[in-house]
């Protein structure tokens, strides 16, 4: 389904399933939930970044709501994925921390409000136009995802004529009624938004 649509669709999953999901497909970024800016080495129950890159994920999230970093530990994840050729979705929870974080150039900037996560409730407005202008005015290069909250195909729609990159969703699709149909619906508005 993936290779019908001019977008890139990176799927996020466990790290026991990167490489069945990996070997499966061709045409989505298969992406790590966390990685820790490590080599090869010592390093007893963290993720090695060389792992989750040889079982096939070319993308990571650092520093989500429920995996949160220091400075020092974003820096050397960044760092190690850099080096590995990993894209880097740094998660940001507030315009200031968005801006913070815009100064370790990852390739992605995902902005989403922790107390908005999985309720169905997207950032407002101002808080979309602001972060996607403050990341920009720092980095233009950072793409930056808006995803707190989504949950319809008009939501995608919404977010992305307010001039993000791109959005993304969990719970909006896993337990809508058709997963499948809400996955689609959304691709769709995500297309017909970047066109517009």
């Amino acid at each position: 389904m993936a290779n019908k649509y001019p977008i890139s669709i990176f799927v996020t999953v466990p790290y026991t399933d990167i490489a069945t999901i990996s070997n499966a497909t061709n045409n989505i970024i298969v992406t790590a939930q966390h990685m820790d800016g490590i080599s090869p080495g010592r390093g007893m129950g963290y993720v090695l970044p060389n792992s989750i890159k040889n079982a096939g994920a070319n993308a990571t999230f650092l520093n989500h709501a429920e995996h949160s970093l220091t400075t020092s530990e974003l820096v050397k994840s960044i760092e190690k994925a850099n080096e590995l050729n990993i894209l880097t979705i740094v998660c940001a929870d507030s315009i200031a921390e968005a801006k913070a974080l815009s100064m370790l150039n990852p390739d992605i900037i995902l902005c989403e409000p922790t107390e908005l996560i999985g309720t169905g409730k997207t950032s407002d407005e101002s808080y979309i136009i602001k972060t996607n202008e403050a990341i920009k005015s720092i980095n233009p290069d950072i793409l930056v995802m808006q995803a707190a909250g989504i949950s319809t195909a008009d939501d995608v729609y919404k977010t992305i004529s307010l001039g993000a990159d791109g959005t993304g969703c969990t719970s909006g699709i896993v337990c809508a009624d058709d997963p499948k149909k809400m996955l689609i619906d959304m691709i769709e508005a995500a297309v017909k938004a970047n066109k517009e």
